[in-house]
């Protein structure tokens, strides 16, 4: 999803959101992570990609000044995943998206968030298996 949709997907949850807020995005991150259910997936980690929009209040991400202080890390989304993603052995997908997009929501500023996870190793006829998560902050 491209930035410019990710805004008008949450906008259309809520509608103020396109005058008010910025959407950063943090697009495939790929990672080896332990993950799965079936005895095939348990051999070791398979590699997952991340997506991530985080829709950000102007307030908290102006960039006025040109300084990363006066907007949303990406460092810290990556981080967060990489920690999230390699602590420990999750069986579901769904799991491991809510953990992220939780986090994402707890975050000063941020109104909304999307996640998506991918698994594109688990099947060799298919691209992928993945999980997608929207959450608005109350």
């Amino acid at each position: 999803m491209s930035t410019t949709s990710a805004l008008l997907a949450f906008a259309a949850l809520r509608p103020e959101l396109a005058q008010r807020a910025r959407v950063l995005s943090l697009q495939g991150l790929q990672l080896p992570v332990r993950i799965g259910v079936h005895e095939f997936e348990r051999g070791g980690p398979q590699r997952m990609r991340f997506d991530v929009d985080v829709c950000v209040d102007l307030q908290r991400a102006h960039a006025r000044t040109d300084r990363l202080s006066d907007t949303f890390d990406y460092d810290a989304i990556r981080d967060m995943i990489r920690h999230l993603a390699t602590q420990q052995h999750f069986e579901l997908q769904e799991t491991l998206c809510d953990a992220i997009l939780a986090w994402l929501l707890q975050q000063p500023g941020v109104l909304a968030a999307r996640v998506r996870t991918a698994k594109p190793d688990v099947y060799p006829d298919c691209e992928a298996v993945a999980v997608e998560r929207v959450g608005l902050r109350p």
